[in-house]
């Protein structure tokens, strides 16, 4: 309980304030861009965007987002943490009430063409995933995600001995080919499979590295403790690394441990709580391989 109020204590207003920045621009990229024209963005959101379109009118977008999104953050808190969970949350519902707003309430038709590239399907994918990409790229910058497929791809790639990344790309891979199907034309998606690429590039360009592991290098003179803080909050194997200090001549111990996107802040907090004078140095993983769980017990 007393964690629970901490984490609730670090919660910040200026990410709220980005994060509803962040959903606003993310529905008028899919609201003005895509969906006018029948071009799908990724992810949960591109499921919702079809489900939309082939169910009944009462069930909207908008509620697709919700009904979806949110089962999947609550069932990934364990994993991704009490701040990520209310962080994605409420980017998700300010995603949903603006694209409701839009659609329904404004005075603007979004029903058949786009406002501003009216029917133009390569104008409509280019801009529809970078303005997207942005609002993801926000998103994932400031705490949370505005797509719970990330989410279940970080719960489930591990499992299917997959990377983040890949499962992303077979889950979209899946969408474009149903869409396709039911649709009975490959024009559209093969189109947003263009707005997925537009919007992969904008959210490596703000967040650096969507589909990337990191690499965290710790050295600390406290191993014992971080590698305990770690190991019990994250649930990963750690490498101890002995060393020591060129200048100071001090034993020391280099701590090697694989995050993915999300887990950066909470594990640059664990470490600092457990030792002030660490020393963090981070960087880009291509891919990550091989069994590293507490729970196979499969500490280097």
């Amino acid at each position: 309980m007393k964690k629970i109020k901490a984490n609730l204590k670090e919660l910040s207003p200026f990410n709220f304030l980005v994060l509803t920045l962040a959903g606003i621009i993310n529905s008028i990229g899919v609201t003005m861009f895509l969906s006018p024209v029948k071009l799908y963005d990724s992810g949960i959101s591109g499921t919702s965007m079809l489900l939309g379109q082939i169910t009944p009118e009462y069930l909207s977008l908008s509620l697709f987002l919700i009904l979806i999104n949110i089962p999947i953050f609550i069932y990934g808190y364990r994993k991704q943490g009490l701040m990520f969970t209310i962080y994605s949350i409420y980017a998700v519902a300010v995603y949903s009430i603006s694209a409701f707003v839009i659609t329904d309430i404004l005075p603007v038709d979004v029903s058949t063409v786009s406002p501003f590239a009216q029917d133009d399907l390569f104008l409509c994918a280019i801009f529809g995933g970078i303005v997207s990409g942005i609002g993801s790229g926000l998103t994932i910058r400031f705490g949370g995600a505005i797509d719970g497929i990330e989410v279940l791809a970080v719960i489930f790639a591990k499992k299917l001995s997959l990377t983040v990344g890949t499962f992303v790309m077979i889950y979209n891979i899946v969408l474009y080919m149903a869409v396709g199907v039911i649709l009975n034309s490959w024009v559209l998606p093969l189109y947003s499979i263009v707005t997925y690429a537009a919007a992969l590039k904008t959210v490596d360009f703000i967040v650096e590295g969507i589909d990337k592991c990191k690499a965290a290098v710790i050295i600390t003179t406290k191993p014992q403790e971080i590698s305990r803080a770690l190991s019990e909050t994250f649930g990963s194997g750690i490498t101890l690394i002995p060393a020591k200090g060129y200048y100071s001549d001090q034993d020391k111990t280099v701590i090697y441990f694989v995050v993915n996107r999300f887990q950066i802040s909470r594990m640059k907090r664990v470490v600092l709580e457990n030792d002030k004078e660490a020393f963090i140095s981070i960087t880009e993983t291509a891919d990550a391989f091989g069994s590293n769980s507490k729970a196979e017990k499969n500490k280097i």
